[in-house]
């Protein structure tokens, strides 16, 4: 008499499922052990998380679609990371996927961890046509402003892609360029390829301040990204402002005034 699968034979057989009409589930439907109903349990719950991430995923890939289906051959999505912090630059990306693209964890870069930006990063670039990044450092954004700062680096941005795009998704920023564009508020929760292009923006723009805690010590730089917390601003009013620091922001002005007197 076969003896039956321990509960452990069990999970490992159940892992494998990829559809909720997997014969395996009728299989042991009727199994009288508790620890065998949970894993079927669990199964159905990971099976149902698995298909509303696809279903999401194609969902935010429509507007892409469109555009293909309209003959628009390449499709740049854009995004910025950065615009808030006291420190450092402001970092753009444009990225141009085709529809062949299948990384169903990419959206809005500030709901992953930092593990999991950090793989999608590495995925993006690999299966992505095109990925182009543009920076514009702190004393361009007191030049400029932080607005246009940005709004030129994403063009500098397009302008560096080696396939031209013949339509952009842009997250929120219009831009002056001579491209026909499709502009979204929240665009990385939206479009796929926003949402790429904010993981690598995000993944660049941390290394630098990453590199930059080493340079200017003291900040917490690689733990705030350059934003405003109460640790650095307690440093800064201490140490005082770096090169990267932006002095036409306000808290930054302010303090180098202060020191001043």
């Amino acid at each position: 008499m076969t003896s039956k699968p321990t509960v452990k034979q069990v999970r490992q057989l159940f892992s494998m499922v990829k559809n909720s009409d997997d014969e395996l589930f009728e299989s042991y439907a009727d199994d009288p052990r508790s620890g065998v109903q949970k894993i079927i349990a669990q199964t159905r719950r990971r099976l149902a998380r698995q298909m509303a991430a696809q279903t999401a995923f194609t969902q935010r890939f429509r507007f892409e679609k469109e555009l293909w289906q309209k003959g628009c051959r390449y499709v740049a999505g854009m995004d910025e990371v950065g615009r808030g912090p006291l420190a450092g630059p402001v970092v753009t990306c444009a990225v141009i996927l085709d529809d062949h693209f299948d990384l169903v964890g990419v959206t809005d870069s500030k709901q992953l961890t930092a593990h999991e930006r950090e793989q999608l990063y590495l995925k993006i670039v690999d299966e992505a046509i095109e990925v182009s990044i543009a920076v514009n450092d702190a004393p361009t954004i007191d030049r400029l402003n932080i607005y246009a700062a940005t709004q030129q680096a994403m063009i500098r941005a397009v302008n560096q892609l080696h396939h031209r795009p013949e339509h952009l998704i842009v997250d929120a920023v219009p831009l002056k360029i001579n491209i026909p564009q499709t502009t979204l508020i929240k665009g990385d929760q939206k479009s796929i390829s926003v949402a790429a292009a904010s993981i690598v923006a995000k993944e660049y723009r941390d290394h630098l301040m990453k590199d930059y805690d080493r340079v200017y010590p003291g900040y917490d730089f690689a733990n705030n990204m350059g934003y405003g917390t109460a640790k650095h601003l307690a440093r800064l009013a201490r140490l005082g402002a770096t090169p990267i620091h932006r002095r036409s922001f306000s808290p930054v002005a302010k303090i180098i005034s202060k020191n001043k007197v």
